[in-house]
């Protein structure tokens, strides 16, 4: 078994167990997450997270070829898919993916989420990762094609929707889980759905 299998050599700290495959790469992403908590993603280091992890800095380097690309891996490690609801109404479907969306952020460590998502402001290439897989472009599919279907009710005009009013909906609960912490409750979600993506939805 090589080195670089087993989470050994290229730097790897006096004592390393040598570990390899799925145990390897959730040890080294814990440790992102801790180092995250730690220091904060400006902060973050490489060479920091291999120490922590008890591994080599080219081990990660062999499988996430940026910090940015760790730290996304990290936090989408525990992402599992959403369902698309189907309960034959616009408002009822908004809600209940919303309800999941939070629930999803609720499962992850909300302190790191925040810090991480506050540096993809300045961080260009960082958002586009966090919006690619953390944040989740598919769950603007979903938005897209609950639209699809309300349309063909005649519950909006499809056709006047733009893509930001699309993900009008996911961008409102993202904000409020960055900003404001904690789970996002049911109210928020009524507020979101019924005060604001509703009326511009139906805005003929």
């Amino acid at each position: 078994m090589s080195t670089a299998e087993s989470g050994t050599g290229d730097g790897a700290p006096r004592g390393a167990t040598r570990r390899r495959g799925e145990e390897l790469e959730r040890e080294i992403l814990d440790a992102v997450l801790d180092e995250l908590a730690e220091v904060g993603y400006a902060r973050l280091t490489i060479e920091g997270v291999a120490a922590r992890a008890r591994t080599g800095r080219g081990v990660l380097y062999r499988r996430w070829p940026n910090r940015a690309e760790l730290v996304v891996a990290a936090l989408g490690r525990r992402r599992s898919g959403v369902p698309v609801p189907d309960t034959g109404a616009l408002r009822h479907d908004l809600v209940e993916l919303l309800r999941a969306m939070a629930g999803r952020f609720e499962g992850m460590r909300d302190d790191v989420v925040r810090g991480v998502m506050a540096e993809a402001v300045r961080e260009p290439g960082l958002s586009e990762l966090v919006q690619a897989r953390v944040a989740q472009v598919e769950l603007e599919d979903a938005v897209e094609l609950l639209l699809a279907r309300a349309d063909a009710r005649g519950e909006v005009n499809r056709a006047r929707i733009t893509p930001r009013m699309r993900s009008l909906p996911l961008d409102l609960l993202r904000n409020e889980f960055v900003l404001r912490g904690g789970p996002v409750g049911e109210e928020v979600i009524a507020e979101i759905v019924d005060e604001i993506v509703l009326p511009l939805l139906r805005t003929r």
